[in-house]
Formats: structure tokens, sequence, C-alpha cells
């Protein structure tokens, strides 16, 4: 089902899909992650590219939530960043592809909000 976007603002990035899919580097065209676009409320992402490329993802929804922040980490479940709460994958990050990344995000079925940097 269709979700409703308050707010999509993308900084050199490009995504496969209107709020998920794979995620890519607008300057050097490469392949930085996949977002699934199902299962996350709101994402916050700034990363560092190997090419030098500063990028951003923020999206969030109409009916998206105020969550609870986590001190847990996000578990891996082969090669995707998932709720330890629910296991519901949320993202995959090509961590070999970034310099940096800074990331923050809300799980859709459990609202809880997770934290990750490199």
């Amino acid at each position: 089902m269709a979700r409703d976007l308050k707010t999509k603002e993308l900084k050199n990035t490009r995504l496969a899909t209107n709020y998920g899919g794979w995620m890519y580097c607008d300057c050097c065209n490469e392949n930085i992650g996949y977002l699934c676009y199902s299962t996350y409320d709101r994402i916050n992402f700034e990363y560092l590219c190997n090419c030098g490329s500063r990028g951003s993802i923020f999206i969030d929804f109409l009916d998206s939530r105020d969550g609870s922040v986590s001190e847990r980490e996000l578990v891996t479940i082969k090669n995707r960043l998932c709720c330890p709460e629910t296991d519901d994958p949320l993202i995959t990050i090509l961590d070999k592809k970034l310099s940096s990344y800074q990331l923050q995000i809300t799980c859709k079925s459990c609202g809880t909000i997770y934290h990750k940097e490199k």
C-alpha cells in the first residue's frame, strides 16, 4: 500500500523508487545500499561517499509517528540491518562504498528509533 510522503529531501542521492529500493550516490553512480520501503517509518541518513561526495536522505510520511529512542543496536540478518524487536529488515548499507555515515531510522512496526554510525 502506498504511503503519503510528508518530507522527502535527497542530497546527492537517488532512490530506485519513490521512497525506497536501491540507493545511489549521484556523483559517482555507485550503489550505496538498499532502503526497505515498506518497513521504515522515518529515515535520516547522512554519508560521505568514497568519491568524496556528501549525500543525505530524509524521508517521513504524513502518518509517521513519534517513536521512542532505543539504546539497542540494529541486528544484521542476511546483510540487512533489522529491528531487534521485530526482525523487520530496514536498510542495507554497503559500508565499503562509504567513508562514514550517520543513520537514524524508525521501525514502522514497533515505532522504535535506532541510531548507527561509522
